[in-house]
């Protein structure tokens, strides 16, 4: 996979299709590496006529780490944030969105559709506040506004997000798939086999805890995004899990309402995750929305 410098830091990136294609750059979430839009996935989206490309965060995967910033005290992060202290961030959302620039830039790709899951999601929305002339279409998944007035997490979801991966490989592997079974969609919609395979090749990858925690103070510090998203104008597509615990439903609703203009597509039986049985179903959706712009690239 090639590495580019961008926005500063160096970015791991690949792509798939061809580049005359109109492009997808797609944003993956909290800890995750790019390898979480799996190349199947990827695969969809390009054979319906889309240069997709995919990357790791800063912080994540093969993309520069912070480690100078140390490793921030979460839960003293928590408390701050409830009394209403201001956090130090070693980054924010912001920042995260310019590496998405400076992605396209040292592409020389001008705008693109842009496709977030998750944290990956908030990326996206900011990117859109941000780079409003290089946003084709945004599509959040599973993701949020950053509005202080909804529903937070349900407790068991929350809880396993701060109960940190055991550092050893078989450990890390069998809490992956537990962590599925708690924060995912319906057991009928999960291939466990699946799950762990990437499970084991995430962790043989990149395991790096300490930039997981440096991307959940940078959600933290980061402003509400609702009064901004009233801007968007470009064509927008909500995509939420019906039973997503750990983003509750009312995130992608609080973004649908944001945005004037957008649609929302609700998925049944669909938790925090992306299964493989629906990945016909969000690519297909991604694909209508890019659809209602003309190509530019």
């Amino acid at each position: 996979m090639p590495n580019i410098t961008a926005n500063g830091i160096q970015i791991e990136y690949d792509t798939f299709g061809a580049p005359s294609a109109p492009p997808i750059l797609l944003i993956m979430g909290l800890g995750a590496q790019m390898i979480a839009w799996h190349e199947g996935f990827c695969e969809l989206l390009a054979a319906k006529g889309h240069y997709v490309i995919r990357f790791d965060n800063r912080d994540v995967g093969l993309s520069t780490k912070f480690e100078a910033a140390g490793v921030p005290n979460i839960m003293q992060m928590r408390a701050d944030a409830e009394a209403g202290k201001p956090i130090q961030a070693p980054y924010l959302l912001s920042d995260m969105a310019a590496d998405a620039a400076g992605l396209l830039d040292a592409l020389k790709i001008d705008a693109a559709h842009i496709v977030g899951a998750s944290l990956g999601g908030m990326v996206a929305q900011q990117f859109v506040i941000d780079h409003p002339q290089r946003t084709l279409t945004l599509t959040s998944i599973m993701s949020t506004t950053g509005n202080p007035e909804l529903p937070a997490p349900k407790p068991e979801a929350i809880a396993r997000l701060l109960t940190p991966a055991p550092m050893d490989r078989e450990g890390n592997i069998a809490y992956r798939l537990a962590t599925a079974k708690i924060i995912g969609s319906l057991p009928e919609l999960i291939d466990e086999a699946f799950v762990l395979a990437n499970a084991a090749r995430a962790y043989d990858r990149a395991f790096y805890p300490a930039g997981t925690v440096r991307q959940m103070v940078a959600v933290t510090a980061s402003p509400n995004r609702k009064s901004a998203l009233a801007n968007v104008k470009a064509p927008t597509l909500v995509i939420h899990g019906e039973i997503d615990p750990l983003v509750p439903l009312t995130g992608g609703i609080d973004t649908h309402e944001a945005i004037a203009g957008s649609e929302l597509l609700v998925v049944p039986k669909m938790g925090h995750d992306q299964p493989k049985s629906l990945w016909p179903t969000l690519a297909d959706a991604i694909a209508k929305n890019t659809a209602k712009v003309g190509v530019t690239v």
